[in-house]
């Protein structure tokens, strides 16, 4: 690894030599990718914390102390907000009824035990019966799941999409299905528990052996419960959701949950029909033909039988946590099982390893998959002052016949938020990295709620600590809760600086929307600057997008001190591209609509005299 020292904005970058190309045999390389016509904006929101008015914030508080949103706070107002902040469809996470600490033996659902419990409200990671919905959600608990149903008819009328989470890889560990359609078993009901593996158990075992807690767990902080008493009862164990094969799981494993068997030996190898070659190329139809009448696990029919539950609902796609754990011929059994519902179902996956991303693609049937590990952590270590924005440009020339399918977001769940000390530091250091998330390819944008009000995450909740809003506990999200104003949601209890980022927000957003040079071609002219551009700092990078209709330019500078002026070089191949004579053109920036330059070429090449604040971007248009 070569390592060398320059200094950006005055502080020392240090420059990782990466490899950002992927690499799969099994991808098409000339596969021709079909987009939308627009750009796709998805707003993710904790559906638990979103209409939560209390700012009490105690440690490890009760639903009473700091209070929960239900889902009745996404009002038509509230709604209509966040539609017009420029988005298409919203992610409710957490929606599914999953484990917590709270009573609600009064409408039939048995108590979860803390000790296999995460934080007071618990993880929405840890489902406890999929076909319903939180409690917590409800005014009426007992009336939950109709109470998501007008949700749903509430969103479709505001004109946005709506997604919620399916966690294949992992159940509860005390899953109860009270809300089973006739003729739907529960996981685990029909397993051989006198065996580790067989391919029709919903489950792997430990045989004749008792799960244990894992030690140093310290469930609600200490407080005492009736149901804390140093066991819990499952013989045998199961294995563990993140994989552990311990009856007495680390307390840093997933021992909340419990794994499924998707037809998976625990040496391996499959235990179902693999596609036959050739089908990363094959549509839906074919993929869906191709299961017809083949026998499969019993959890694949189960999986099946559960997204196309919330189908029929009105849900409009879902995503998938941890999907590269389970196999990709599940994901286009399934997948093409809902396409066949829905033909414009939206289907993301939470999938980390490059070299698998175009197999649960083309295999997996996949629309979208999370753009992390290369575009989310290159822009982190870019305004951390760890690299240089350059490798951008490899990111995107590594994964350019599959950019589309590369969903983009700076904030989310699992993730730092972006304002917090430990990310980007501040709201405003964090505009060129969503300026260039948003605008460098024809992927879809994700923001999480209170990202577009600076929301930094600094509470220390209970189980969830700062610099995430925590998902395991009830806390208020505090910038968030200025937006709403105790329901009007207008932002009245905003600060100054606050309303002018979400306005930035607004503007890019919808921009993003409604362009179609962001749904068409892209070009790096960052390689050609950085090489002969004179006063080009090392916190700038520039792209051009275009379509038949629209050219852009677009220019951000991720340092947050220096301003930089220089004369930014069109290469010739673009001008040509553009179809642009010798002469000058104006460009003005679609952000603001406040500056404007002067493109001059000449002998077939460009230029234009670029000034740019620490922070700023532009979006110019020819």
């Amino acid at each position: 690894m070569i390592k060398k020292t320059i200094i950006v904005a005055g502080i020392s970058v240090v420059l990782l030599a990466t490899a950002c190309k992927t690499k799969d045999l099994k991808m098409n390389a000339e596969k021709k990718e079909i987009v939308s016509e627009k750009k796709i904006v998805v707003y993710q929101v904790f559906t638990r914390l979103f209409g939560n008015k209390n700012t009490t914030n105690k440690l490890w508080g009760t639903i009473e102390e700091n209070g929960v949103g239900k889902f009745n706070d996404f009002t038509d107002k509230a709604l209509h907000e966040i539609k017009d902040l420029g988005v298409t469809y919203i992610w409710y996470t957490g929606v599914p009824h999953h484990a917590l600490v709270r009573d609600y033996t009064a409408i039939g659902i048995s108590n979860d035990d803390p000790e296999v419990v995460k934080g007071r409200a618990g993880s929405p990671y840890a489902v406890k019966d999929y076909y319903n919905v939180n409690p917590d959600l409800a005014v009426n608990p007992a009336n939950r799941l109709q109470e998501f149903e007008s949700l749903i008819a509430r969103t479709h009328k505001a004109g946005l999409k709506v997604i919620i989470d399916i966690v294949p890889n992992h159940i509860a560990r005390k899953y109860e299905g009270k809300s089973n359609p006739v003729g739907i078993k529960d996981f685990g009901a029909d397993d051989d528990v006198s065996v580790e593996y067989k391919r029709d158990n919903n489950f792997y075992y430990i045989p004749n052996t008792h799960f244990e807690i894992p030690d140093n767990v310290k469930p609600l902080n200490g407080e005492s419960n009736p149901l804390i008493d140093g066991k819990f009862e499952e013989n045998p164990a199961k294995w563990t959701g993140n994989g552990s094969r311990m009856a007495k799981p680390d307390k840093n494993d997933w021992y909340e949950t419990v794994k499924v068997n998707y037809g998976i030996r625990p040496d391996g190898s499959k235990d179902f029909p693999e596609l036959p070659a050739g089908f990363d190329t094959k549509s839906n139809e074919e993929h869906f033909a191709f299961w017809k009448g083949k026998v499969v696990p019993n959890s694949w029919t189960k999986f099946r039988d559960i997204a196309l539950y919330w189908t029929a609902k009105g849900v409009d796609g879902f995503r998938y946590d941890m999907a590269e754990m389970v196999p990709y011929e599940f994901w286009s059994y399934m997948n093409s099982a809902i396409k066949t519902k829905n033909p414009d179902a939206f289907l993301l996956a939470e999938v980390y390893n490059p070299k698998e991303y175009r197999n649960y693609i083309h295999l997996g049937k996949m629309d979208y998959l999370y753009d992390k590990v290369e575009t989310y952590d290159k822009l982190k270590d870019v305004i951390k002052g760890k690299s240089l924005p350059d490798g951008l440009s490899d990111i995107q020339k590594g994964i350019q016949n599959i950019e589309h399918h590369m969903l983009h977001f700076l904030d989310n769940h699992d993730e730092q938020r972006l304002a917090s000390p430990e990310f980007a530091g501040t709201p405003q250091k964090g505009k060129p990295l969503m300026v260039v998330s948003t605008t460098i390819s024809t992927s879809p944008t994700m923001i999480y709620f209170g990202q577009e009000v600076g929301e930094a995450g600094n509470e220390n909740a209970g189980f969830g600590t700062h610099s995430r809003t925590s998902i395991f506990d009830y806390v208020g999200v505090p910038n968030h809760q200025r937006w709403m104003n105790g329901g009007k949601f207008d932002g009245g209890q905003l600060t100054q600086d606050e309303k002018d980022l979400r306005d930035f927000y607004k503007r890019l957003l919808n921009f993003s929307i409604n362009s179609s040079a962001l749904m068409g071609k892209y070009q790096e002219i960052q390689t050609v600057n950085r090489q002969v551009t004179k006063g080009y700092a090392p916190g700038i990078y520039s792209f051009v997008r275009w379509s038949d209709s629209q050219k852009l330019l677009v220019v951000t500078n991720f340092s947050w001190l220096t301003t930089s002026n220089f004369e930014l070089k069109i290469p010739s191949d673009i001008i040509k591209k553009w179809n642009l004579k010798d002469g000058n053109y104006i460009l003005t920036d679609q952000l603001y609509k406040k500056s404007s330059i002067r493109l001059q070429v000449q002998n077939g090449e460009g230029k234009a005299q670029i000034t740019i604040a620490p922070s700023e971007s532009f979006i110019y248009q020819l």
